[in-house]
């Protein structure tokens, strides 16, 4: 698993976002470890990490005419699953089992780039993401950085932890967790059109998630009320343990796992 990326600044001197885009790689570097290179030697092999105009993005060399892969919470995608249909109808907001106004406190120990967690954030949960790659959490940071800027009250209900999640989960301490939602990512055998481009590389950055199973049961000894966790259609159940349901859509199905606390 990769981590210690380079780090380029891609504005020039010229663009008025320069010093800012240079202070800014500077406390990310400073946080991460991530070594900033010459901004006029861009990286043309492999992995990357680069700031400009403000944004954090991860870039593969590679693909030349692929847009730098970042976490904006406030981009208008995500607003409008948030404002037609991205609340409480979601597949994810009822497997988690959402109801009424209580708000809930919900950890993401997958959560990749955020999206989901997003969702629930805007249903009006708490959700705490558990990431152990610096690169993913990083990009996480800088997206919840931004979204403060827009929307204050969004980002305040958005925790991050760097760290593996199944270690954090067993010896978690702070206010109770009603739910623990898990999309560990799952290996695709083929290149598909169906496949999204921040997956693909994501796999091909951190490779897929082996101990995926290591991490139902402390979720589900942490977890107050359930453990949902996002699966393939034709995946089995995680670490052979058959759910309490499932909630299933046309290329995903979420397993339930109720917990009983007495």
């Amino acid at each position: 698993m990769l981590s210690r990326l380079p780090l380029w600044v891609a504005s020039s001197p010229q663009q008025d976002s320069f010093s800012a885009d240079e202070k800014r790689a500077a406390a990310i570097s400073d946080a991460w470890g991530f070594p900033i290179v010459d901004r006029a030697v861009k990286p043309t092999d492999g992995f990357y990490l680069q700031v400009c105009n403000d944004v954090l993005g991860l870039v593969d060399a590679s693909e030349k005419k692929t847009l730098p892969v970042d976490v904006d919470f406030a981009s208008p995608a995500s607003l409008y699953r948030k404002q037609h249909g991205g609340g409480r109808k979601e597949p994810i907001v009822k497997a988690i089992g959402l109801k009424g106004d209580a708000p809930w406190h919900v950890i993401d120990a997958t959560p990749g780039l955020g999206r989901d967690a997003f969702v629930l954030v805007s249903v009006g949960c708490t959700v705490t993401m558990i990431e152990r790659s610096p690169v993913v959490a990083a990009l996480l940071e800088d997206g919840i950085r931004r979204l403060a800027q827009r929307y204050p009250e969004l980002a305040q209900r958005m925790v991050l932890r760097h760290g593996n999640s199944a270690e954090v989960m067993q010896y978690f301490s702070g206010e109770d967790v009603n739910a623990i939602y898990l999309d560990p990512m799952f290996p695709h055998k083929k290149k598909s059109a169906l496949v999204k481009k921040e997956m693909r590389l994501f796999q091909q950055l951190l490779g897929h998630d082996p101990d995926a199973d290591a991490l139902l049961a402390p979720a589900r000894q942490l977890a107050t009320h359930r453990v949902v966790v996002k699966r393939p259609n034709s995946a089995e159940v995680l670490a052979g343990e058959k759910p309490s349901m499932a909630i299933e859509s046309k290329k995903h199905r979420f397993d339930v796992y109720l917990c009983q606390k007495p």
